[in-house]
Protein backbone atom coordinates (compact mmCIF):
# COMPACT_ATOMS: atom_id res chain seq x y z
CA UNK A 1 0.00 0.00 0.00
CA UNK A 2 1.68 3.20 -1.21
CA UNK A 3 -0.88 5.68 0.10
CA UNK A 4 -1.79 6.24 3.72
CA UNK A 5 -4.81 4.05 4.47
CA UNK A 6 -7.94 5.49 6.01
CA UNK A 7 -8.35 4.37 9.62
CA UNK A 8 -11.29 3.42 11.84
CA UNK A 9 -10.53 3.56 15.56
CA UNK A 10 -12.19 1.21 18.05
CA UNK A 11 -12.37 2.90 21.44
CA UNK A 12 -12.45 6.47 22.70
CA UNK A 13 -10.22 6.34 25.78
CA UNK A 14 -6.81 7.88 26.41
CA UNK A 15 -4.88 5.73 23.92
CA UNK A 16 -7.55 5.93 21.23
CA UNK A 17 -7.70 9.70 21.62
CA UNK A 18 -3.96 10.21 21.42
CA UNK A 19 -3.49 7.86 18.47
CA UNK A 20 -6.41 9.30 16.53
CA UNK A 21 -5.06 12.83 16.94
CA UNK A 22 -1.51 11.75 16.09
CA UNK A 23 -2.65 9.85 13.02
CA UNK A 24 -4.72 12.78 11.82
CA UNK A 25 -1.75 15.12 12.32
CA UNK A 26 0.41 12.71 10.29
CA UNK A 27 -1.96 12.83 7.34
CA UNK A 28 -4.19 9.81 8.01
CA UNK A 29 -7.94 10.21 7.49
CA UNK A 30 -9.96 8.90 10.43
CA UNK A 31 -13.34 7.64 9.25
CA UNK A 32 -15.03 6.33 12.39
CA UNK A 33 -14.65 6.29 16.15
CA UNK A 34 -16.36 3.06 17.26
CA UNK A 35 -17.39 2.98 20.92
CA UNK A 36 -19.42 0.88 23.31
CA UNK A 37 -23.13 1.54 23.46
CA UNK A 38 -23.12 3.43 26.77
CA UNK A 39 -23.83 7.13 27.37
CA UNK A 40 -20.31 7.84 28.63
CA UNK A 41 -18.55 5.97 25.80
CA UNK A 42 -20.74 7.51 23.13
CA UNK A 43 -20.14 10.98 24.53
CA UNK A 44 -16.36 10.43 24.48
CA UNK A 45 -16.59 9.08 20.93
CA UNK A 46 -18.54 12.13 19.76
CA UNK A 47 -15.96 14.47 21.27
CA UNK A 48 -13.06 12.63 19.66
CA UNK A 49 -14.83 12.26 16.32
CA UNK A 50 -15.41 15.99 16.19
CA UNK A 51 -11.69 16.62 16.73
CA UNK A 52 -10.57 14.32 13.91
CA UNK A 53 -13.42 14.79 11.43
CA UNK A 54 -14.83 11.29 11.86
CA UNK A 55 -18.22 9.73 12.57
CA UNK A 56 -19.02 8.51 16.07
CA UNK A 57 -20.68 5.09 15.88
CA UNK A 58 -21.20 1.87 17.79
CA UNK A 59 -20.41 -1.62 16.48
CA UNK A 60 -23.97 -2.18 15.29
CA UNK A 61 -23.95 0.95 13.12
CA UNK A 62 -20.32 1.03 11.97
CA UNK A 63 -19.83 1.07 8.20
CA UNK A 64 -16.22 -0.16 8.40
CA UNK A 65 -15.27 1.37 5.09
CA UNK A 66 -11.65 2.08 6.05
CA UNK A 67 -8.91 -0.38 5.04
CA UNK A 68 -7.34 -0.22 8.52
CA UNK A 69 -9.15 -1.00 11.77
CA UNK A 70 -7.19 -0.10 14.93
CA UNK A 71 -8.52 -1.41 18.25
CA UNK A 72 -7.61 0.63 21.32
CA UNK A 73 -9.75 -1.07 23.96
CA UNK A 74 -8.83 -2.87 27.23
CA UNK A 75 -7.29 -6.31 26.82
CA UNK A 76 -10.37 -8.14 28.03
CA UNK A 77 -12.47 -6.50 25.29
CA UNK A 78 -10.22 -7.01 22.24
CA UNK A 79 -11.52 -10.41 21.14
CA UNK A 80 -15.13 -9.50 21.91
CA UNK A 81 -14.85 -6.30 19.86
CA UNK A 82 -13.19 -8.20 17.01
CA UNK A 83 -15.98 -10.78 17.00
CA UNK A 84 -18.66 -8.10 17.07
CA UNK A 85 -17.11 -6.20 14.17
CA UNK A 86 -16.13 -9.22 12.08
CA UNK A 87 -19.69 -9.75 10.87
CA UNK A 88 -19.78 -6.22 9.45
CA UNK A 89 -16.45 -6.06 7.58
CA UNK A 90 -17.92 -6.96 4.14
CA UNK A 91 -14.49 -7.19 2.53
CA UNK A 92 -13.58 -3.53 3.00
CA UNK A 93 -11.23 -3.91 5.97
CA UNK A 94 -7.84 -5.25 4.88
CA UNK A 95 -5.79 -4.80 8.06
CA UNK A 96 -6.56 -4.79 11.77
CA UNK A 97 -4.34 -3.82 14.71
CA UNK A 98 -4.72 -3.95 18.46
CA UNK A 99 -2.47 -2.14 20.90
CA UNK A 100 -2.18 -4.53 23.83
CA UNK A 101 1.32 -4.91 25.19
CA UNK A 102 0.57 -8.30 26.78
CA UNK A 103 -1.62 -10.03 24.19
CA UNK A 104 -0.66 -11.34 20.77
CA UNK A 105 -2.35 -10.74 17.45
CA UNK A 106 -4.40 -13.95 17.74
CA UNK A 107 -6.86 -11.96 19.85
CA UNK A 108 -8.01 -10.65 16.47
CA UNK A 109 -8.67 -14.15 15.09
CA UNK A 110 -12.37 -13.41 14.43
CA UNK A 111 -11.18 -10.80 11.92
CA UNK A 112 -8.35 -12.98 10.63
CA UNK A 113 -10.91 -15.67 9.77
CA UNK A 114 -12.58 -13.09 7.53
CA UNK A 115 -9.39 -12.77 5.50
CA UNK A 116 -8.12 -9.67 7.29
CA UNK A 117 -4.38 -9.44 8.02
CA UNK A 118 -3.87 -8.69 11.72
CA UNK A 119 -1.09 -7.44 14.02
CA UNK A 120 -0.46 -6.24 17.54
CA UNK A 121 1.12 -2.78 17.59
CA UNK A 122 2.07 -1.54 21.06
CA UNK A 123 3.65 1.87 21.73
CA UNK A 124 6.03 1.79 24.70
CA UNK A 125 4.64 5.01 26.14
CA UNK A 126 2.25 6.08 28.89
CA UNK A 127 -1.01 7.74 27.92
CA UNK A 128 -2.95 9.46 30.71
CA UNK A 129 -5.53 12.19 30.73
CA UNK A 130 -3.77 15.55 30.72
CA UNK A 131 -0.49 14.10 29.44
CA UNK A 132 0.99 15.16 26.11
CA UNK A 133 3.73 12.68 25.20
CA UNK A 134 5.63 12.90 21.95
CA UNK A 135 5.77 9.81 19.75
CA UNK A 136 9.10 10.85 18.28
CA UNK A 137 11.52 7.98 18.88
CA UNK A 138 8.95 5.92 20.79
CA UNK A 139 9.43 2.15 20.27
CA UNK A 140 6.42 0.25 18.90
CA UNK A 141 6.44 -3.52 19.45
CA UNK A 142 4.96 -5.24 16.38
CA UNK A 143 3.88 -8.85 15.93
CA UNK A 144 1.47 -10.57 13.55
CA UNK A 145 0.77 -11.38 9.91
CA UNK A 146 3.32 -10.29 7.31
CA UNK A 147 1.02 -7.92 5.41
CA UNK A 148 -0.27 -6.25 8.57
CA UNK A 149 3.19 -5.84 10.07
CA UNK A 150 4.42 -4.17 6.88
CA UNK A 151 1.60 -1.63 7.10
CA UNK A 152 2.22 -1.24 10.84
CA UNK A 153 5.85 -0.33 10.23
CA UNK A 154 4.81 2.25 7.65
CA UNK A 155 2.29 3.81 10.05
CA UNK A 156 4.73 3.85 12.97
CA UNK A 157 7.40 5.55 10.89
CA UNK A 158 4.84 8.14 9.76
CA UNK A 159 4.16 8.79 13.45
CA UNK A 160 7.94 9.29 13.98
CA UNK A 161 8.07 6.15 16.10
CA UNK A 162 10.57 3.28 15.94
CA UNK A 163 9.03 -0.09 15.00
CA UNK A 164 10.61 -3.34 16.17
CA UNK A 165 9.61 -6.98 15.89
CA UNK A 166 8.54 -8.81 19.04
CA UNK A 167 7.79 -12.57 18.89
CA UNK A 168 4.37 -13.47 20.28
CA UNK A 169 5.94 -15.85 22.82
CA UNK A 170 7.80 -12.94 24.42
CA UNK A 171 4.91 -10.51 24.77
CA UNK A 172 4.17 -11.33 28.43
CA UNK A 173 7.83 -10.80 29.41
CA UNK A 174 7.95 -7.61 27.33
CA UNK A 175 4.85 -6.28 29.06
CA UNK A 176 6.23 -7.14 32.51
CA UNK A 177 9.30 -5.05 31.64
CA UNK A 178 7.09 -2.25 30.29
CA UNK A 179 5.05 -2.31 33.51
CA UNK A 180 8.22 -1.92 35.56
CA UNK A 181 9.28 0.92 33.26
CA UNK A 182 6.33 3.21 33.92
CA UNK A 183 3.43 2.07 36.17
CA UNK A 184 5.62 0.42 38.81
CA UNK A 185 8.23 3.17 38.48
CA UNK A 186 5.42 5.53 39.43
CA UNK A 187 4.61 3.22 42.35
CA UNK A 188 8.26 3.57 43.39
CA UNK A 189 7.94 7.36 43.29
CA UNK A 190 4.89 7.12 45.55
CA UNK A 191 6.98 4.94 47.89
CA UNK A 192 9.54 7.78 47.97
CA UNK A 193 6.80 10.03 49.32
CA UNK A 194 6.13 7.50 52.09
CA UNK A 195 9.83 7.31 52.97
CA UNK A 196 10.02 11.11 53.06
CA UNK A 197 7.47 11.16 55.88
CA UNK A 198 10.16 9.66 58.12
CA UNK A 199 12.20 12.81 57.42
CA UNK A 200 9.25 15.03 58.31
CA UNK A 201 8.38 16.01 54.74
CA UNK A 202 4.91 16.21 53.25
CA UNK A 203 4.07 14.24 50.14
CA UNK A 204 3.89 17.43 48.10
CA UNK A 205 7.18 18.69 49.53
CA UNK A 206 8.85 15.34 48.85
CA UNK A 207 7.65 15.38 45.25
CA UNK A 208 8.97 18.89 44.63
CA UNK A 209 12.31 18.31 46.34
CA UNK A 210 13.01 14.93 44.74
CA UNK A 211 12.37 15.88 41.11
CA UNK A 212 15.79 17.51 40.45
CA UNK A 213 17.74 14.46 41.57
CA UNK A 214 15.34 12.08 39.80
CA UNK A 215 15.76 13.98 36.53
CA UNK A 216 19.55 14.03 36.90
CA UNK A 217 19.64 10.32 37.70
CA UNK A 218 17.68 9.50 34.54
CA UNK A 219 19.95 11.81 32.54
CA UNK A 220 23.03 10.08 33.97
CA UNK A 221 21.56 6.65 33.24
CA UNK A 222 20.89 7.68 29.64
CA UNK A 223 24.26 9.32 29.01
CA UNK A 224 26.69 7.42 31.27
CA UNK A 225 25.03 4.02 31.73
CA UNK A 226 24.07 2.38 35.05
CA UNK A 227 27.56 1.47 36.26
CA UNK A 228 28.82 5.06 36.07
CA UNK A 229 25.61 6.57 37.45
CA UNK A 230 25.45 4.67 40.73
CA UNK A 231 26.19 6.68 43.88
CA UNK A 232 25.41 6.72 47.60
CA UNK A 233 26.16 4.53 50.62
CA UNK A 234 25.74 1.16 48.91
CA UNK A 235 28.38 1.72 46.24
CA UNK A 236 30.71 2.92 49.04
CA UNK A 237 29.93 -0.17 51.13
CA UNK A 238 28.79 1.99 54.07
CA UNK A 239 27.21 -0.75 56.16
CA UNK A 240 26.55 1.49 59.19
CA UNK A 241 24.60 4.05 57.17
CA UNK A 242 22.50 1.38 55.47
CA UNK A 243 21.75 -0.12 58.90
CA UNK A 244 20.52 3.30 60.08
CA UNK A 245 18.28 3.55 57.02
CA UNK A 246 16.74 0.17 57.73
CA UNK A 247 16.18 1.04 61.38
CA UNK A 248 14.41 4.34 60.70
CA UNK A 249 12.22 2.74 58.02
CA UNK A 250 10.85 0.10 60.39
CA UNK A 251 7.87 2.39 61.01
CA UNK A 252 7.31 2.50 57.24
CA UNK A 253 7.40 -1.20 56.34
CA UNK A 254 6.34 -0.88 52.71
CA UNK A 255 9.07 1.66 52.00
CA UNK A 256 11.52 -0.56 53.90
CA UNK A 257 10.60 -3.59 51.80
CA UNK A 258 11.20 -1.63 48.61
CA UNK A 259 14.53 -0.32 49.96
CA UNK A 260 15.67 -3.88 50.77
CA UNK A 261 14.55 -5.25 47.38
CA UNK A 262 16.35 -2.50 45.46
CA UNK A 263 19.46 -2.77 47.64
CA UNK A 264 19.61 -6.50 46.91
CA UNK A 265 19.27 -5.75 43.21
CA UNK A 266 22.15 -3.28 43.50
CA UNK A 267 24.31 -5.96 45.15
CA UNK A 268 23.57 -8.24 42.22
CA UNK A 269 23.86 -5.78 39.33
CA UNK A 270 25.94 -2.75 40.32
CA UNK A 271 29.46 -2.01 41.62
CA UNK A 272 29.39 -2.32 45.42
CA UNK A 273 32.01 -2.45 48.17
CA UNK A 274 31.62 -4.65 51.27
CA UNK A 275 29.19 -6.80 49.35
CA UNK A 276 29.27 -9.68 51.84
CA UNK A 277 28.55 -7.49 54.88
CA UNK A 278 25.74 -5.66 53.10
CA UNK A 279 24.18 -8.92 51.96
CA UNK A 280 24.24 -10.20 55.55
CA UNK A 281 22.67 -6.97 56.84
CA UNK A 282 19.88 -7.09 54.27
CA UNK A 283 19.20 -10.76 55.07
CA UNK A 284 18.66 -9.85 58.72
Amino acid sequence: MTRKPRVAIVGAGNLATFLALALRKSGYAITEIISRDSPRSRRSARQLAKQVGASAVIAQTATLGAPLLWSCVPDREIRLAAASLSVRTRGKVRFAFHSSGALASHELDPLRKRGISVASVHPLMTFVSGGHPSLSGVPFAIEGDAAATRIARQVVRDLSGEPFTLPAARKAAYHAWATLTSPLFLAFLVTLEEAARAAGLTREGSRRKSLPIIRQTVENYSRLGPQNSFSGPIIRGDVKTVAKHLAVLRKHPQARDVYVALARSALHRLPVKNRRQLRKLLAE
